[in-house]
């Protein structure tokens, strides 16, 4: 029998199962430089993209939250929100470029989306490799003054290719419809225009981002009546979902995936958030209530002169996140309750920025 020594140094000298080891180390940025010190045989390891890609798919459903992309001075800036030794610095993922007029339209899969207003095109840009690609806008959309919701996603993780939705509302026919298209990176062309109607004087919000939920994107649509746009990604169609409540009732209102995987709606009354579910009635007929109830000034220790706004929602960490007076920024999963102070900052635009890093990392990001 070998001693108890030598038998726990197994583990680490069997080419089969060291891999799978390493694989589980948490996905933040300093976990795979550090073990990649410790020997020669680690470093090769752990520098394959094939080990790469495969840490990538093992954590897909927990990407950190590196921090926030910022749309400030000459192009989207990074505001990291980790603590040392994960903490990335501000300039090492922000976007050095010549825009000028610009909106983010959204973060996802380590991607930001971005359009161009001056020239009139998309920027998909990946933060941590640097790399750009720029997308024409789609027959359609080209009219001036029009307002452009969007989102980019990789349709699995790890993949180079990477699709981009737009969608807008459209008022200049004689009945309102909401417009969108897809692009993909893998033809390098945009899909067919897909149409519904929508509500007369009913408009996409900009404030609001999308968010991914199962196989659909879905934005809020404001004005006459309050609903919900949903975009299905299997079948390329848009539908509408009526909102359970007048949202002018509220000073926050946004989507999220609640934990169980359903899209959920968050509301924002003063201190009280309010928490949305899908209901099935006894008749099968679906509704919405509400779930649960979350005082926050309970559980973040306001004093009754501030006030909360909502600034988003990170996906793969599910964090709602929560601007307190002018610039304190916190993470709340509703859910679990559990919450963090991020960071304290006057600037008022906030899109978590979820992805990998580290510090060796590097790969090719687009075909």
């Amino acid at each position: 029998m070998l001693p108890a020594a030598a038998a726990a140094a197994l583990p680490l000298d069997d080419d089969n199962l060291l891999p799978e080891i390493l694989l589980r180390l948490p996905p933040l940025p300093s976990s795979l430089p550090r073990a990649s010190a410790v020997c020669t045989r680690w470093r090769s390891l752990i520098s394959d993209p094939a080990f790469s890609r495969r840490f990538r798919i093992h954590h897909r459903r927990n990407a950190p939250l590196l921090g926030f992309i910022q749309p400030f001075d000459v192009g989207p800036s990074f505001e990291p929100t980790l603590e040392a030794p994960d903490r990335v610095p501000p300039g090492r993922l922000s976007l050095q470029s010549d825009l000028h007029h610009f909106r983010v339209l959204g973060c996802r899969h380590g991607l930001v989306l971005i359009l161009d207003t001056t020239r009139f095109q998309l920027l998909v840009w990946d933060p941590v490799t640097g790399h750009q690609h720029r997308v024409s806008i789609p027959t359609g959309f080209a009219w001036f003054g029009t307002v452009i919701c969007g989102a980019v996603l990789r349709a699995t993780p790890g993949d180079v290719h990477f699709q981009i939705v737009l969608v807008r509302d459209d008022h200049e026919m004689e009945e309102s419809r909401a417009l969108a298209c897809v692009y993909s990176s893998m033809t390098e062309a945009w899909g067919n225009l897909i149409l519904t109607p929508i509500p007369f004087r009913t408009m996409v919000s900009i404030d609001v981002l999308g968010v991914l939920v199962g196989h659909s994107l879905y934005w809020m649509l404001y004005g006459t009546s309050s609903n919900i746009l949903q975009f299905d990604l299997e079948r390329e169609s848009l539908a509408l979902i009526p909102v359970p409540v007048n949202k002018s009732d509220f000073e926050g209102f946004i989507l999220m995936r609640a934990e169980d995987g359903e899209l959920s709606l968050l509301s924002l009354s003063g201190f009280t958030a309010q928490l949305w579910k899908r209901n099935i009635s006894c008749n099968g007929v679906p509704s919405r209530g509400i779930v649960r109830t979350v005082e926050l000034d309970k559980l973040l220790s306001l004093d009754s002169e501030e006030y909360v706004t909502t600034h988003g929602f990170a996906e793969d960490n599910n964090l709602v996140v929560l601007r307190v007076g002018i610039g304190t920024i916190f993470t709340v999963q509703i859910e679990s309750l559990q919450f963090r102070k991020v960071t304290d900052n006057s600037k008022w635009y906030y899109y978590p920025f979820e992805s990998f890093y580290a510090a060796d990392y590097e790969t090719s990001s687009f075909p």
